[in-house]
């Protein structure tokens, strides 16, 4: 009986990459040029993308606008680099933990561990989204490396009969899924160093998709003030040092007179900057914010780029 031939032979993740042939006997040096310089062709290859990332983001922007969630699902590395999109984005732009969920194949524990198993299961992919109660008003996004990951198109499938917009990140730009979703993001970055080893050359360029998406759609709701992290939760010690910092800098108060106006703000740095801009008291801070989109820029009618800019000139340093 003749075997059936592999499902996975002819991806592009799984292809031989002539440049590291003698991986096994280069010295080390060499090994690193290699790698670099494959690296490099991440960012290319992200690049050729721009346009439809463009499109990802106000997909993100528009679901967060309505209240939705962001809810990432994956598969190994790809999964993880969801959980780490989940993690990150409360505490650096203030969004609630629900806004923002991840969905790993295997649970918490196969993100400490490595379960290669669980990824086959597209019936579980389905269950764990639908756990999720997903709603129209959410965005589904699924990363995959090779595109044909079972439990990620479960959830997909799971994602679309709730009526889900669904943004599809992976490095098959000939993934079958391209009827399937709203739109596909596929960095061509060709075969890794280490043959079908996806945690390099494809993690790298899904990482680089994944903080675009998020970030550009946070600036785009007003979770910034020029480029600084004005929704800042102050969780931790460096992170109230930085919420000072952010306000001095905003504001011109020295350090001292911004921990005593975030006092007064409840750490709120938004907040805190418009009560010193405008004179407002904390909660005709916040109704400016509201009024305002939640933009900073608008609530006080300043644009921080010129005092950004003052500040890094020569000699201001």
């Amino acid at each position: 009986m003749q075997r059936t031939p592999s499902k996975w032979q002819s991806l592009p993740t799984e292809q031989i990459n002539p440049v590291s042939l003698h991986l096994d006997k280069a010295p080390i040096g060499e090994i690193i040029d290699i790698m670099v310089a494959e690296d490099k062709k991440v960012v290319a290859a992200v690049q050729k993308e721009k346009e439809r990332i463009a499109h990802g983001v106000e997909i993100i922007t528009q679901a967060v606008r309505r209240g939705g969630r962001m809810i990432f699902v994956g598969a190994g590395t790809s999964g993880r680099l969801g959980v780490l999109e989940a993690a990150e984005m409360p505490p650096t732009f203030g969004v609630p933990r629900r806004m923002v969920q991840a969905i790993m194949a295997g649970g918490k524990d196969a993100v400490f561990a490595a379960r290669e198993g669980v990824e086959d299961d597209y019936e579980e992919g389905a269950r764990a989204f639908a756990r999720l109660r997903p709603t129209k008003k959410d965005v589904a996004i699924g990363v995959s490396a090779s595109g044909i990951t079972p439990f990620v198109r479960g959830a997909l499938t799971r994602a679309r009969k709730a009526g889900l917009r669904i943004i599809f990140v992976t490095c098959w730009p000939g993934t079958e899924l391209q009827n399937f979703v709203d739109l596909i993001i596929a960095p061509a970055v060709g075969p890794e160093v280490l043959t079908g080893s996806t945690r390099l050359k494809a993690g790298t360029a899904c990482k680089m998709v994944l903080n675009m998406l998020s970030t550009i759609a946070m600036v785009r709701v007003g979770k910034t003030y020029g480029n600084l992290m004005v929704d800042v939760q102050s969780t931790s010690e460096k992170l109230k040092d930085r919420a000072r910092r952010i306000v001095g800098i905003t504001t011109g108060v020295d350090y001292d007179q911004a921990e005593a106006l975030l006092q007064k703000a409840h750490y709120n740095v938004k907040a805190a900057i418009v009560m010193q801009k405008t004179g407002a008291t904390y909660k005709q801070a916040l109704a400016r914010l509201k009024k305002a989109d939640d933009s900073t820029r608008e609530a006080v009618g300043e644009d921080i780029e010129p005092r950004l800019r003052a500040l890094l000139a020569p000699g201001k340093r």
